[in-house]
């Protein structure tokens, strides 16, 4: 049992974590709908939640290695405690400025996504640890998250309808506290969990260096590039489906927050079964015909529904679905990801692809919401539809994505040089195209 432990803990974390986190994702663009009735500025201030969350993730990994990812883990959820706090506090003293809200969520932007990289880059160290493999450890992780957030999403309709968005945000806050006390108390002594020592001293073209190991690997590994670029893509539109267009649909035809908490509760308690379910049985299918099909239920789906319904069960029903499809997608990419990047670049190439996956995350929500100022909500929802369809096509037309479906040879050496002539060796190459990834999250809620 003291084996599992660690891992335990790293659950426990994230489920009380991203449950408050549901809380947010719901209660912020509502406390801006009800105090401002702009989605403009709802977007604004999804734009600023999310533009530090890209520069936090590019330069982060060297950082996490060097502070020790279990110290990374645990300030980020306080400062994230401290910063969603502030602003249910400051609307009761009267004293919350439109700039203030805007900072204050830039602020849990910027530290959120190092404490959840420094978590997500244990996974295989704690797997090993609690004795199950990757895929296994990684379909449970996910689940747990997907859990999570449908409990979380389902408080939060409440609590707004019945105490006001303000009781979500502090409620949220108290999750990151409890999230920084099981990390800090259950992984201590985890030599994966603590400070990396540096192979020189510490200097900033040391740092450089180190980032740039990680940039250099994304941008040889093609099968990594392709899933990061969809993935950037994806994020993206699933931002501005998320901060500004479920809300405003929500808003005008659904009834209230209630109905939009629930719809998210709905997809998350389906994506835990397909979570769940490509757990038990998802190595004995193809990993790319998987995760196209996924790909396809989960995403344009939801955005055509909404623009052309005006009633909840129809939307509940594609959420349902989707929500299965999204819930096999992270088991496939943490996979494949970590069958492809050795230990010791693991956080630097996390932190690389993870910045290339949310670069677009921060204009998906701010073009959500001058796309309904402008146009109206039925003609945002269908755009961001059509360019949800047309990114995941993407593995049926490009041919790397064909090498999901095996792992490359054991890389032989920790350099760029020796990890480049490795995959050189297990990857065909792409026509005109080289990007990558390492530990994507699509974020589709």
């Amino acid at each position: 049992m003291s084996r599992r432990r660690p891992f335990a803990a790293v659950l426990a974390a994230n489920t009380v974590s991203i449950a408050g986190s549901s809380l947010t994702l719901i209660g912020v663009p509502w406390f801006v709908l009800q105090t401002t009735g702009s989605a403009g500025r709802a977007g604004v201030v999804a734009f600023c939640a999310t533009l530090p969350v890209v520069i936090a993730a590019l330069v982060g990994g060297p950082v996490i290695d060097r502070i020790g990812r279990r110290r990374v883990s645990a300030i980020s959820d306080l400062i994230c405690a401290v910063s969603v706090g502030a602003i249910p506090l400051l609307h009761y003293a009267g004293a919350l400025e439109f700039w203030m809200l805007c900072a204050l969520m830039a602020v849990g932007g910027l530290v959120h996504t190092p404490g959840l990289t420094a978590r997500g880059v244990l996974l295989p160290d704690l797997a090993e640890h609690a004795g199950t493999t990757v895929t296994r450890a990684a379909s449970l992780y996910d689940a747990v998250s997907r859990g999570a957030r449908m409990i979380g999403a389902a408080l939060a309709g409440v609590l707004i309808a019945v105490f006001g968005a303000e009781s979500a945000l502090l409620l949220d806050a108290a999750t990151f506290a409890v999230s920084a006390l099981l990390v800090t108390a259950f992984l201590r002594g985890v030599p994966a969990a603590e400070p990396q020592r540096a192979p020189g001293k510490i200097s900033f073209a040391g740092y450089r260096a180190e980032l740039a190991e990680g940039w250099t690997f994304l941008t040889r590994t093609r099968l990594l590039a392709g899933i990061t670029v969809m993935v950037m893509m994806t994020n993206g539109l699933d931002q501005g489906w998320s901060a500004v267009l479920l809300p405003v649909h929500g808003r005008e035809t659904l009834g209230g927050a209630t109905a939009v908490g629930l719809l998210v509760s709905l997809f998350g308690g389906f994506a835990l079964l397909g979570a769940l379910l490509y757990g038990v049985w998802g190595e004995r299918f193809s990993r790319r015909t998987v995760y196209t099909t996924a790909f396809l239920l989960c995403g344009a789906p939801r955005y055509a529904v909404a623009a052309f319904t005006d009633t909840p069960l129809p939307l509940a029903v594609t959420m349902a679905l989707s929500g299965l499809g999204a819930g096999m997608l992270n088991p496939i990419l943490t996979t494949v990801i970590y069958e492809r990047v050795p230990d010791e670049l693991r956080s630097r190439v996390s932190g690389v692809t993870t910045a290339g996956c949310e670069l677009t995350m921060p204009l998906g929500g701010l073009s959500a919401g001058l796309l309904v100022d402008g146009l109206g909500a039925t003609p945002a929802l269908l755009l961001f539809g059509g360019a949800y369809l047309l990114t995941t096509l993407a593995p049926l037309v490009f041919p790397a994505w064909r090498t999901m479906e095996r792992a490359p040879e054991p890389v032989g050496s920790a350099g760029p040089a020796g990890v480049t002539a490795e995959l050189s060796r297990t990857e065909p190459a792409l026509p005109g195209s080289a990007h990558a990834a390492t530990a994507p999250r699509p974020s589709a809620n």
